[in-house]
């Protein structure tokens, strides 16, 4: 029996290299999902811990059951933090130093005493919070992958059960001193679930993985990288087949004299210039109004379920406030500005690529104009439109 359960260690410890391992590849082919990374740094002290605590089980000593605990606390400490960081996106240090610390001072003072039994109990109540706050973060990341989520989720609430089993069986026997590993039907039931667990969390890790790179290249495909607004194509894809009635609109924007800003200041300060009127432009928008960058200085706003008179208000707006930013370059300061072209859905409705021809018209006319002003389209006929009002 006791050859079959140090069987089951040896198991288990195989299994969670494997999965250490196969986490760092996977995160060599993504860089950015750290979370993988450090996932596999807090399996390295678990499966040091499992091969301590199988050298425990045939010869009870006090170092080995200290060294166990202490590389059980920093794994699975380590591992609650690799979920927080795949929320978050950020590493918490604070976590691993929390739940080490917290295991440690809850087991190793009582074993230190020769009260070994206690000492089980804490590291087993201990590793059971730490499993059950992992769960948490993938629990309240679920909307982002639910179904891998959720089953990432329900094996480390599980595998924290099997811990609190193997806690409250100790407890029930009362038992403060043991003088061997705890040998009871939980311990059994635990490391069985811990295999299973460790396989399913491993799998359900690797597709959550490569959901992620899907979504990544997804959102590549849509998005200007540049200013991180959506792109043409992400544009036509969301409005290409939509009838465009009087509550919407679409607002074209075109910076003045962009090209004189990158011949006379690089195109490293043209950039810049880009990124900070995407963020103009992007200030204060609702939810449902879509921001895109149609290419080089040109930029559209679409706004849905507009009342009369917004689209003229942002576009003002917008362009009063990019006037008056400056920007610096090498001490001296300058400012540019915004022409806009504004053209509205009607009341019978009419396709996207006219709402957007039609601004686009009123564009060049803001330019014709003078620049730094915005004209509004106003519809003749359902698909022709004229330039005649002005809203500046």
């Amino acid at each position: 029996m006791q050859l079959d359960y140090n069987s089951l260690l040896l198991a288990l410890g195989v299994s969670a290299s494997c999965l250490a391992v196969t986490l760092v590849g996977s995160w060599f082919s993504r860089r950015p999902e750290t979370f993988l990374l450090t996932c596999s740094a807090g399996l390295a002290p678990i499966v040091a811990g499992i091969f301590s605590y199988g050298a425990y089980v045939d010869k009870p000593r006090l170092t080995l059951a200290i060294l166990t605990f202490v590389l059980f606390f920093i794994g699975f400490s380590t591992i609650w933090a690799a979920g927080y960081q795949f929320r978050m996106r950020r590493f918490s240090m604070a976590r691993v130093l929390l739940g080490s610390l917290t295991g440690i001072a809850a087991s190793v003072p009582a074993m230190l005493a020769g009260y070994d039994g206690l000492a089980f109990m804490g590291d087993n109540i201990v590793i059971t919070v730490l499993l059950v706050l992992t769960a948490r973060e993938y629990w309240l990341s679920r909307q982002e992958a639910p179904t891998p989520l959720y089953g990432i989720t329900a094996l480390y609430a599980l595998t924290a059960i099997s811990f609190a089993l193997c806690a409250g069986v100790l407890i029930w026997d009362g038992k403060l001193v043991l003088g061997h590993a705890p040998d009871n039907w939980a311990e059994d039931v635990s490391l069985a679930i811990c295999i299973a667990g460790m396989t399913g969390i491993g799998a359900l890790s690797l597709a959550l993985h490569q959901w992620r790179q899907a979504a990544h290249h997804r959102l590549e495909a849509i998005t200007d990288p540049l200013t991180g607004l959506l792109n043409r194509r992400a544009l036509f894809d969301l409005y290409g087949q939509r009838s465009f009635g009087p509550l919407m609109a679409v607002i074209v924007f075109d910076i003045d004299r962009f090209k004189s800003v990158n011949d006379q200041h690089g195109h490293a300060t043209g950039d810049l210039v880009l990124k900070l009127f995407a963020q103009e432009l992007s200030t204060g928008l609702r939810a449902y109004d879509t921001v895109a960058r149609l290419g080089g200085e040109e930029f559209a706003l679409v706004l849905d379920n507009a009342l009369p008179g917004r689209a003229e208000q942002i576009a003002e707006r917008v362009r009063a406030a990019f006037a008056a930013r400056e920007v610096t370059v090498d001490g001296k300061p300058f400012a540019c500005t915004v022409s806009a072209g504004i053209a509205l859905g009607t009341a019978e409705g009419v396709g996207f690529d006219s709402v957007l021809s039609a601004a686009d018209k009123a564009l060049y006319a803001a330019k014709r104009n003078g620049r730094n002003r915005v004209e509004v389209a106003v519809y003749l006929h359902a698909v022709s439109p004229d330039v005649s009002r002005t809203a500046s």
